[in-house]
């Protein structure tokens, strides 16, 4: 009777999901929108601005996705956006009197092997949107834009923990 509760628990999740759009015309992780940010290096302080350029991100992208219904609509607002990003990416980078550059790319771009939280996503190339800080030496931090798997509605102060409700589920009960 439990497995039987827990898997119209499961199904309800997934069907709320669904007919919110957040699933909507999205099969798989490798088909998401990804966003990924690699810094000049390593050092704590390329690490901290890697930091305020994605808090400042997720803010404007949650922004601009949260009302997308599709792949195609999210993709056409990425691409039309790229703009602001750069504006976003500029001012940090002035207020933080850095002297290096930084590159906003949107196309399908390198994503190196990476494990987290016991999933582990394959490296490639997929469809993204890419801000590269100077040298972009440093250790990444990428997420999903669409489906909104990782954006929240969020204050620049919030530190957030990034997770998708579906997939802890099926990790709790399915493995």
């Amino acid at each position: 009777m439990r497995k039987v509760m827990i898997l119209l628990f499961i199904i309800f999740v997934f069907y709320f999901y669904v007919s919110k759009g957040v699933v909507k015309n999205y099969s798989n992780y490798d088909d998401a929108l990804r966003i990924r940010i690699i810094p000049n290096s390593n050092s704590a302080f390329d690490q901290n601005l890697k930091g305020k350029v994605k808090n400042k991100l997720n803010i404007t992208m949650y922004d601009l996705l949260k009302d997308a219904e599709s792949t195609e609509e999210a993709r056409r607002i990425i691409s039309n956006s790229l703009n602001l990003v750069s504006r976003d990416v500029k001012k940090i980078m002035s207020d933080e009197n850095v002297s290096y550059g930084y590159n906003v790319n949107y196309g399908y771009n390198y994503f190196p092997e990476k494990e987290y939280k016991g999933v582990k996503y394959s490296e490639g190339y997929y469809e993204s949107l890419l801000v590269t800080l100077g040298e972009g030496k440093g250790d990444n931090w990428w997420c999903v834009l669409f489906p909104p798997l990782c954006l929240i509605e969020a204050d620049d102060s919030e530190e957030v923990e990034y997770k998708s409700l579906i997939d802890e589920i099926l990790k709790k009960y399915i493995h």
